[in-house]
Parts: structure tokens; sequence; C-alpha cells
């Protein structure tokens, strides 16, 4: 007798856990969701292994590129308290087969790495946008799908490429546009991350210059607490993006990333954000300041305080330019509907700022009361997306996940098993406590964020400009610059 054609055999149940095994954990309505309401770093998992890009080893990208010259950052494998920013570290212009050549400890003495002992040295092919590095093969921008994030045509042509050795890191930073999705292609990458609010215990610095970075002055992995006495308030959330892995990296989030494999790639795209309207007009009047008075101290040598990345022309002329472009390109978006009021300052001589807003818009942790965050953080446990699919990256040292889930632990506020179940509540009171030391911290640090010891007089153009860019202070001046602009159209 012939069997049922309706039942259900062994092979129907192998078939049906193919195709589950290849079923997108999240929508990408509610993966654009997730990132436009999370407040927290966290690693999205299973959502690109069908990409193509996941095949871009530094292999592969040599034989894709066929010899094109690449920039390398070399950096040294040393341990002092100082970071290693742009400006101090040399470059090489080399292909990526002959990277990987050095980087297997085989170089000749005639090719570009020849100077750079490879224990002593990092290579870094970073922030190498994909319009520029595959301009004659622009079929490759669709190998990199974040429309499967939510972002419809979003893929490679909006994003950037990074390639390094072990060892390579970008030293601490805050983007001061946008958030960031980070795909791991190869190599696993530790990132060291500090929420926005703990910005005072960073010593934030605009020298180096680049436009939408705001560097730390302290070295993360080995932190001079004495010259930085704030730092160790900081709370750092630490986690392994391993490959597969997506990295979710929330607005004005500090971090620090180094490679711990011998060869990494990874992919990232930067999303706007409704506040980048309002912090561009804060850059202008950053990149005005920082131009102005480090061309008035040496006109000849911009080079020891203007970041490679930087190659346009900094004149005041072209600057004055570019922040009445930013004032003009504001008010094309909000019209008069944004208006800002800035009141005097308060009996703790913090500036009240009050906006009403005719658009959604997410306010800095800094200016959110510590009774709204524990509102937020309370309604965002009630309804919690983390899963074996999402998992938040925590404070303290952390284990890389695997890809179907892991196990998390933090300092004792919180826990994440495999189901993504969240077992015991954030300690509100310690959490209310370090947002006040943050708020009462940002006078301090903008007085004492000065590299010259007590017992000298002399005070530099780089300690001045600690203060006048200090983000808490453009800030300020963008509220101002707003308003009057407002007042007068």
């Amino acid at each position: 007798m012939a069997a049922d054609s309706g039942a259900f055999t062994n092979e129907d149940s192998e078939s049906g856990e193919e195709e589950g095994k290849h079923v997108k954990p999240f929508t990408p309505e509610k993966a654009k969701e997730i990132i436009m309401s999370l407040q927290q770093p966290a690693i999205f998992c299973n959502m690109v292994f069908d990409w193509p890009a996941q095949h871009w080893t530094a292999k592969h990208l040599s034989e894709v590129l066929q010899g094109k010259q690449i920039r390398f950052r070399m950096g040294t494998k040393r341990t002092d308290t100082a970071p290693q920013f742009e400006t101090t570290c040399s470059y090489v212009e080399a292909t990526l087969e002959e990277f990987l050549t050095w980087n297997c400890d085989r170089s000749s003495i005639s090719g570009p790495f020849r100077d750079y002992d490879h224990s002593k040295f990092w290579a870094y092919a970073d922030y190498k946008y994909f319009v520029s590095l595959f301009e004659d093969k622009t079929d490759i921008f669709q190998d990199v799908m974040w429309s499967d994030f939510g972002f419809p045509g979003r893929n490679g042509q909006e994003s950037t490429l990074w390639i390094g050795s072990m060892g390579a890191h970008t030293p601490c930073h805050l983007d001061t546009y946008g958030c960031n999705l980070v795909f791991q292609v190869q190599g696993r990458k530790r990132w060291h991350l500090f929420p926005p609010e703990d910005t005072p215990f960073l010593y934030p610095t605009r020298i180096p210059y680049e436009e939408s970075s705001v560097f730390s002055k302290i070295n993360v992995v080995n932190p001079d607490l004495k010259r930085f006495p704030q730092f160790w308030k900081a709370r750092r959330h630490m986690v392994t993006l391993s490959p597969g892995q997506v990295l979710f990296v929330p607005r004005h989030w500090w971090h620090y990333v180094e490679s711990i494999d011998p060869v990494t790639v990874s992919i990232n795209s930067w999303i706007e954000l409704e506040e980048d309207h309002q912090a561009r007009v804060e850059e202008a009047i950053t990149r005005m300041l920082v131009c102005a008075l480090k061309t008035a101290e040496n006109p000849h040598d911009t080079r020891a305080w203007l970041n490679p990345t930087e190659v346009e022309e900094t004149s005041h002329e072209v600057n004055c330019r570019y922040l009445n472009g930013a004032v003009s390109a504001y008010f094309d978006h909000y019209g008069t509907s944004k208006v800002v009021e800035t009141q005097a300052p308060s009996t703790d001589g913090e500036y009240v700022i009050k906006e009403e807003l005719n658009v959604h818009s997410h306010m800095e942790v800094e200016q959110t009361s510590s009774h709204n965050l524990t509102l937020r953080t309370v309604k965002q446990e009630a309804a919690s997306p983390f899963g074996p699919d999402l998992v938040p990256v925590i404070p303290g040292s952390q284990e890389p996940p695997s890809e179907r889930g892991g196990m998390f632990e933090s300092d004792g506020e919180d826990f994440v098993g495999k189901n993504g179940k969240r077992f015991g509540k954030l300690h509100y009171t310690k959490r209310q406590q370090m947002m006040s030391e943050s708020e009462n911290a940002v006078v301090e640090q903008i007085a004492s964020n000065s590299t010259v010891a007590p017992s000298q007089s002399f005070i530099s153009t780089d300690d001045l400009l600690d203060c006048l860019v200090n983000p808490q202070v453009t800030r300020i001046v963008a509220q101002l610059l707003i308003q009057g602009r407002s007042l007068r159209l």
C-alpha cells in the first residue's frame, strides 16, 4: 500500500530543521527598531550568514584588489601609558599581498615593510571607504547587505573596511555622528566601551583634531591614574567580537578597539541619526576654534595636531563657510519648529537647556536626570529584546559569546542566561550615584584636563582648547548659536 502522501517523514523533519537554521532571528523592521531604541552596546548573532562579504578574508581581498596599494598605519607594540595617536604613527604604502607576507614574518629587505620589525610593529589599513577602495569594482558593494538591519539600499557604498595585524588598534574615542554597526569578518577584535555619561572620566581632547572624533587622553589598557585620577570611575564594558557577529555601538559610546588575532578584517557603517544635525554645528564650532588657535600658534606645521585623515583646507574663511553651512542645514531640516531656549546658570552652576521639539529626539544621557534614566531602564527590561541572537554588552570583563548565544556575567549588576532571560536588576542607587558624580565631575574635568603640572604657571594652547572645545561647552555654544539664529528668522 502506498504511503500516505501527507505523512511526516524524517526527511521532512531534517528539511524543516535545515530551513530553520537559515531563518534570521530578526526581521529588518525589528532589527532597526532595536538599533534606534537600544541604549547599550549589543551583539547581533546569525544575521549575516548569507552575506557574500562573510568570505572577505584579507587573502581574498588581496586577489580582488589585484596589487592595488593601500596606506597602512604603523604602530609600535609598546605598553606605555600614552595613547598612540595617528599623528605619532608612520605610514606605509603597500599591497595586501605584501602586508600578508610581512605579517607571516617572511618580508624581504626590499619590501615596503623593510624598516618595520614584525615583532615590534603592527600595521593597520583602517578607515578605508569602499567607494575609493573599490572604485572600479562597484558591483562588490552588493556583498554587504545592511538592508537586513532595516536600512534598505544601504550596502558597501556606505561602508568602511578595516584590516589589521595583531596589536593594531584605534585610540579610545567617541564618534560625534550617528551610531555604528560593525561586522567582524576575519579574526577577533576586543572592544573596550564606556558610556556617554562617563565622558568626564575619559578626559576628552580634540588634539589631534579629526572631524567627528573626540579622543581620550588615556591609554585605557594601561592608564596613568596619577595623571588621570577620575578614570577609575569609568564603567568599562569589554567584549570580544568574533567572525560572523555584528556589534551595535550606540551614539556617543567611547570605544578602544584592538586586534587580538594575526589578521583581522572588519566592515562598519555609521547610521545617521536625528541628533546629527546639531552635532554638525558643534563640530563646525570645534573645527573653527581648533584650526584658528593651532594655526596661529604655528602656521607652518599642521602635522602635529591635524589627524592624517583630515586633508581638507583649514583656513578661517573655509571654516566660516563650514559653520554657516552647518547652521543653515540645521534650519533647512527643522525650519523654525525646533526652538531652543538657554537659561541662566542654575544654583549649582550648570546651564539649563530647554527644547521644544516637533520631531523625535534622543536627549543626551548627560542631560537626562537619574529619575528618567531609571524609568527608561525599567521600561527596557520590561520588553527586553535580548536573547540568544542579541547579546547585551554589560559592565565587566567578558568572554566572547558563542554563535548561538552564550552566557555573560557582569560585576554583580546584571546576568543574562542562554535563553536571554535577565536575572536580577541594576543597582539603581549605584547608578544614580554614578550619574551625580559624572555631572559634578564635568567642571572638575575641564579644569584639570591640562597636562601642565600644578607647579607650572604656563598654560598652553592645548590647555585652553581642552576647555573651549570640551563637548559640554560646544553643546551649549551650539544651542546659543541656534537660538540666536532662530530669533532672526
